[in-house]
């Protein structure tokens, strides 16, 4: 019977002996990691994650060394990451650490963490799009993109620069998608410049496609795209281009309306007014306006449209 005592007291002294000892190791681990903070990250992290690791070990005894742990390395992860930001490393390998970062924010629900580490990651994310954009792989500067907007859907940066890659891709439909949600997302920022910027962008790549359309003698696609590109705002190149369009449709009611469009907005010299007149005189030349069409053929004979507007005028008998 004393036999049976003094082992139970042996065992609980031993048990108590060993949970001492492994509290005193994840001291000493907790501790290593403090020391290291100022000097070393890296090993601040390993020695922390140590402390936590052997803390979930020992248990209720070393719970307080494991909550002051976890409460540290989050905010160590996310230094780790801000640090290769602002040393300027490779976007590649800041995302990875910003990855970490938020993994390790989530795992331990560090709120704070968790929204510095997101921050860090849209930027390295951004930076890894631009240098791909650059590099004209599209589509993985797209699917990057999709990473950042997937953490931060009111980036209007990405947003733009999603635009830029369907522009670049020459995806018009995905590119005035784009364009219409970046313009709705900085109006609700009240990104005033942001919205003048993207319409300008929109008209100027829609009026250019619509221009090759005329080339192509697509004229119906070519009025389609015009007729996306008024949406941003009017321009005066944009209504040359539909009175172009309307003239060759021989719908030239529309013709003469657009060119004179135009002309009002072109305050320049004749030479830049030239084009206009041009497509006014093709108008009036078509609605059976001699008169009229030679005054417009003579105000055109400048530059590229001189020789044409010389020949139409020797055709009409023009004074």
């Amino acid at each position: 019977m004393f036999n049976r005592i003094l082992s139970t007291i042996v065992f609980l002294v031993s048990g108590f002996i060993l949970s001492a000892q492994e509290r005193n190791d994840v001291i000493k681990a907790y501790n290593e990691g403090a020391k290291a903070i100022q000097t070393d990250i890296p090993a601040a992290i390993r020695a922390f994650e140590e402390a936590i690791a052997l803390a979930e070990k020992v248990g209720e005894p070393a719970n307080d060394l494991r909550e002051k742990a976890i409460n540290v390395l989050p905010g160590l992860y996310v230094r780790l990451a801000l640090n290769s930001l602002n040393d300027k490393k490779p976007a590649v390998e800041t995302a990875s650490a910003a990855k970490q970062a938020l993994t390790a924010a989530e795992k331990y629900g560090n709120k704070t963490a968790k929204e510095n580490a997101v921050k860090i990651l849209v930027q390295a994310y951004n930076s890894i799009t631009i240098d791909l954009f650059n590099k004209k792989d599209y589509e993985n500067a797209l699917k990057t993109t999709d990473s950042l907007l997937a953490l931060n859907p009111d980036y209007l940066t990405a947003i733009n620069n999603k635009a830029l890659i369907y522009r670049a891709q020459g995806n018009s439909e995905a590119f005035e998608q784009m364009a219409d949600l970046l313009i709705i997302k900085s109006k609700s920022a009240n990104d005033s410049s942001r919205v003048r910027q993207t319409s300008a962008m929109a008209l100027e790549y829609l009026r250019a496609a619509g221009s090759q359309a005329i080339q192509a003698n697509k004229l119906d696609e070519a009025l389609a795209l015009l007729n996306k590109a008024a949406k941003y705002g009017e321009d005066k190149d944009l209504f040359y281009f539909f009175a172009d369009a309307y003239n060759r449709k021989k719908d030239f009611d529309k013709g003469e309306e657009f060119a004179l469009k135009g002309l009002a907005l072109e305050t320049g010299s004749p030479e830049a007014k030239a084009k206009y007149y041009f497509q006014l005189a093709e108008a009036q030349f078509g609605k059976g306006k001699t008169s009229e069409a030679c005054e417009s053929y003579k105000n055109s004979m400048y530059g590229a449209f001189a020789a044409a507007s010389k020949a139409q005028r020797t055709n009409l008998k023009c004074q």
